[in-house]
C-alpha cells in the first residue's frame, strides 16, 4: 500500500468508527461549527492542536504557520483571526509555540534558507530586542528555548494590536489571548502569558475611533 494509501484507509476507518458510536456526529457537525477557541500554532507535525489539548472535531478552530507568528501584512492570518473573532465569536486566542521550534532555531542563525528568510526576519528582530538576556543562557537548548517562549509573547502583544482584536475588546469584552508553549519530550502544554480582554497596551497602538 502507497503511503497516501494508507491515509484514505484510515479516514474510513475513523469516520465509520465514528458512526458507530455517535450516530448522529457528522449530521451535527455539518450544521453549525461554535468553537470557543482559535489556535494559532506551529505547522509542526508532531504539535497537532486537537490532539494535546483533547478537543473534538469542532471544539477549536485552527491556523498554523511556521512558528506559530502573528504578521500585521499576513492577510491569512488576519482573514482567519477576523473570521474566529467576529464570526464564531471565539471567547479564547491561543498562541501556541512548542520547544525546540526548528524555526526559532534557523532564525537565530545566519543560514541563507531562501524564501523562507523574509518570515523569519519577524524572529530575528525579537531575537534582537532580547539578545543580551537569550545569549547569557548556558546552552544553545535553553536560548532556543527561551526565545520560543519571547516569540509567544510578542505574538500576543501583535494580536492585542490589531484592530479586530480591540473591537472585540470594547463592544464584547472578548476574546482573551494566552501564550502557550508545548514541550515535544513530555507533551505538556506551559502557559507563558496571558491578556484577559481589555487589558491595558501602549497608547501608540490603540485605535481610538473604533
Amino acid at each position: 500500500m502507497k503511503a497516501y494509501e494508507k491515509l484514505l484507509t484510515e479516514n474510513k476507518a475513523w469516520a465509520n468508527e465514528q458512526v458507530r458510536t455517535d450516530p448522529e456526529f457528522f449530521t451535527r457537525l455539518s450544521d453549525l461549527q461554535t468553537p470557543d477557541f482559535l489556535w494559532i500554532g506551529c505547522s509542526d507535525s508532531r504539535v497537532p492542536a486537537d490532539k494535546i489539548t483533547g478537543t473534538q472535531p469542532g471544539e477549536i478552530f485552527v491556523h498554523r504557520n511556521i512558528a506559530n507568528l502573528v504578521v500585521n501584512t499576513d492577510i491569512n492570518l488576519l482573514s482567519v483571526l477576523q473570521y474566529a473573532v467576529e464570526v464564531l465569536k471565539v471567547k479564547h486566542v491561543i498562541v501556541c509555540g512548542h520547544y525546540g521550534c526548528g524555526g526559532i532555531r534557523a532564525a537565530m542563525t545566519q543560514h541563507h534558507f531562501g524564501i523562507i528568510n523574509h518570515w523569519l526576519k519577524n524572529i530575528k528582530d525579537i531575537y534582537r530586542l532580547h539578545r543580551e538576556e537569550v545569549d547569557d543562557l548556558p546552552s544553545e537548548e535553553e536560548r532556543v528555548n527561551r526565545l520560543t517562549e519571547l516569540n509567544v509573547q510578542e505574538q500576543i502583544f501583535n494580536l492585542a494590536k490589531t484592530s479586530i482584536i480591540q473591537k472585540a475588546w470594547k463592544e464584547e469584552k472578548r476574546p482573551h489571548l494566552h501564550g502557550w508553549v508545548y514541550g515535544l519530550n513530555d507533551g505538556i502544554i506551559k502557559p507563558v502569558c496571558e491578556m484577559n480582554a481589555g487589558s491595558h497596551i501602549d497608547p501608540l497602538y490603540e485605535y481610538d475611533n473604533l
